[in-house]
């Protein structure tokens, strides 16, 4: 009888079956865990690759500005856009930093919540074993396999919800991109433009120069630059213009009003007047080393343009001393080279 009672009570035994949903439940949440390491890997690739490419970007944009220069009042609204792209993205950046700390406080959580889920599997093992002769559940360990279940449940819809928002914030990134892309051609087609306008006047006022300073055989072009001998306008160790000096810097002044009468007023031209000398020293109370003297001369030029009726603003003056020759070597026609003053139309 009592052997009966027994064996009826060990084909109704449902501890196996228990124990059986728990592992399953075990593996999912690893598995969970493990799909989730491997996205936030993913999204962190995935961030360092446009960090990088917004870097390139930034410098690609630096380096035209600085080899082409920009129109300053009408680029300002521009890197004005720019910037509020650019901390528009970093926004995003923290909000996808925020996200991935979501992502391992989650994690951590999943392993502590995995930790007690095997504690207590093992607990229950052991429980299984004690009271392999009940026929049913305590009321206890019911409501524990229940509470299991639903931070089971709780856990998936933050990890749906953290999808979802990762999701989201990937199309705004894309978005943000589109727009700094565009901005980058508009920017790129305005450098352009103005580049080609100022190689234009460039042009025309070199030809016209070179047309009326063609009788002195002194004044030699080198690339974009004309050349004019210090003694033409100087006397030796002096920064006072001379008459003859005066006669070509009036040539030279009206060419430039000509020729600037037709630039727009939203070509951001200037002309650059370079002082250089010999590298003979001087050292006089005026004029202590070469590079007072051929920043004053660089003044006088422009003081006495300006005079003429050239816009001050137009125009700016530097003084380089000996340290930029055309000609090597001391000789007297190597010198005389060297002592000169550099004219160039450009943009600021």
């Amino acid at each position: 009888m009592i052997g009966s009672r027994r064996r009826s009570r060990s084909t109704t035994n449902v501890w196996p079956g228990y124990v059986d949903a728990l592992s399953a439940l075990l593996m999912l949440v690893i598995f969970m865990l493990l799909v989730y390491v491997v996205s936030q890997l993913y999204l962190s690739q995935t961030l360092s690759d446009r960090d990088t490419q917004l870097a390139r970007l930034n410098a690609q944009l630096n380096e035209l500005s600085e080899l082409l220069g920009l129109e300053q009042n009408k680029t300002d609204a521009l890197e004005d856009q720019m910037a509020s792209f650019q901390d528009d993205y970093s926004a995003s950046l923290t909000r996808n930093d925020k996200l991935v700390n979501q992502l391992e406080s989650t994690r951590e959580q999943l392993m502590q919540q995995t930790a007690m889920a095997e504690a207590r599997a093992e607990r229950l093992a052991s429980m299984e074993q004690s009271i392999d002769e009940k026929e049913e559940m305590s009321a206890s360990q019911q409501a524990m396999i229940l509470r299991l279940s639903n931070q089971i449940a709780s856990l998936r819809e933050q990890l749906r919800q953290i999808a979802s928002a990762l999701k989201l914030q990937e199309q705004m990134t894309a978005e943000k991109e589109q727009e700094l892309e565009q901005v980058s051609r508009r920017l790129n087609t305005l450098l352009a433009e103005r580049v080609n306008q100022l190689e234009q006047y460039q042009s025309e006022f070199f030809a016209r120069l070179r047309d009326i300073l063609a009788s002195n055989e002194n004044i030699r072009v080198v690339g974009d630059r004309f050349l004019l001998p210090s003694e033409l306008l100087f006397a030796s160790g002096s920064a006072e213009l001379g008459e003859d000096g005066m006669r070509e810097l009036d040539k030279l002044a009206k060419v430039l009003l000509a020729v600037a009468d037709k630039i727009p007023e939203d070509v951001d031209w200037i002309l650059r007047i370079d002082g250089h000398t010999d590298v003979v020293p001087i050292n006089t109370p005026k004029f202590p080393s070469n590079w007072e003297l051929s920043t004053a001369r660089a003044v006088a030029v422009v003081r006495y343009l300006a005079a003429q009726g050239v816009p001050e603003r137009r125009m700016v003056a530097a003084g380089f001393g000996e340290f930029f020759p055309v000609a090597e070597g001391t000789s007297p026609e190597a010198l005389q080279k060297n002592r000169r003053i550099e004219l160039k139309l450009t943009d600021r």
